[in-house]
């Protein structure tokens, strides 16, 4: 009998909103992406990494999020004095797939940010793991898309 692949997803929902929105002036499709990864192996834990705001549609998204079965995790979104915003989940997501990567077979981030190849590399090397990546082909770091086992472009048949 074959054995099912286990895989995590973990989702950078604002890199994915901003370069979803830039590209195409669309928004992502999460429930085609969840048909298309359950197909090939068993998703035995998916995080959606969040910023926090409290509006109405923020708030019906994430609850989207979690009716296709993702786990939301969310951070305040800050404002700073000068105007910038704080809402960045990068340690949050590495510390989790290092945790992960030990009772997977695949991990799945979604994207664009080129600090995550270290971290592909990582789990790679120490976990044999495969490390796969969705992003938007033309806001994907090179580093990303070159540590990832297979990159997967976003295009229209992901997008809603």
């Amino acid at each position: 009998m074959k054995k099912v692949r286990k895989i995590a997803i973990f989702v950078d929902v604002q890199n994915i909103y901003y370069t979803t929105r830039q590209a195409y002036g669309r928004q992502f499709n999460y429930r085609k992406l969840w048909q298309r990864i359950s197909s090939n192996g068993e998703i035995v834990s998916a995080i959606a990494y969040a910023t926090h705001r409290g509006d109405d549609q923020q708030i019906k998204f994430q609850d989207a999020l979690r009716h296709i079965g993702f786990t939301v995790k969310l951070k305040p979104y800050i404002q700073r004095s000068d105007g910038s915003a704080k809402g960045d989940w990068d340690v949050g997501i590495a510390i989790d797939v290092l945790e992960a990567a030990k009772d997977v077979d695949t991990i799945i981030l979604l994207s664009g940010d080129g600090d995550f190849d270290l971290l592909l590399d990582k789990i790679k090397k120490d976990y044999a793991v495969s490390a796969e990546v969705y992003g938007v082909p033309t806001l994907t770091a090179n580093s990303l898309i070159d540590a990832a086992s297979i990159y997967h472009s976003i295009e229209e048949d992901l997008l809603l």
